[in-house]
């Protein structure tokens, strides 16, 4: 059991400078008023914004600018790069007919960094894990 997951939910990325928020549409997905997340609601910029810079080296731009300050480490900007879902999600709800995310789901980052979810926006919603 964890807690779901709603749009507000507060995410942390390993290699960005500062945690980012979940953006959930509310198309047909929306619980006490609030709309709630999904595995699919993994989309860059739209769903999952920014975490400020990152200081991931697998990152081209983060790769280049480092290259260009002679070996220094130099952050650029974060656009996440997200193509799988949210996993695992809620194995007894579903939101928008995908499995409900929770919690505990994580999402992995092209650049090497596995954001995961600080806050999930509420404390009161339940859902199987």
């Amino acid at each position: 059991m964890g807690f779901g997951v709603f749009g507000g939910a507060v995410l942390k990325c390993p290699f960005g400078a500062a945690p980012s928020v979940l953006n959930v549409l509310p198309l047909n997905k929306t619980v006490n008023m609030l709309p709630m997340a999904n595995i699919m609601d993994n989309k860059p910029i739209v769903n999952i914004l920014p975490f400020v810079t990152c200081n991931s080296a697998a990152n081209p731009a983060v790769a280049a600018a480092t290259a260009a300050a002679m070996g220094v480490l130099t952050p650029m900007p974060c656009v996440p790069v997200t193509a799988a879902p949210w996993s695992p999600g809620s194995r007894t709800v579903t939101v928008g007919g995908q499995p409900a995310l929770t919690d505990s789901s994580k999402c992995q980052c092209a650049w090497g960094g596995v954001i995961t979810i600080q806050f999930a926006g509420q404390v009161t919603v339940m859902v199987g894990g």
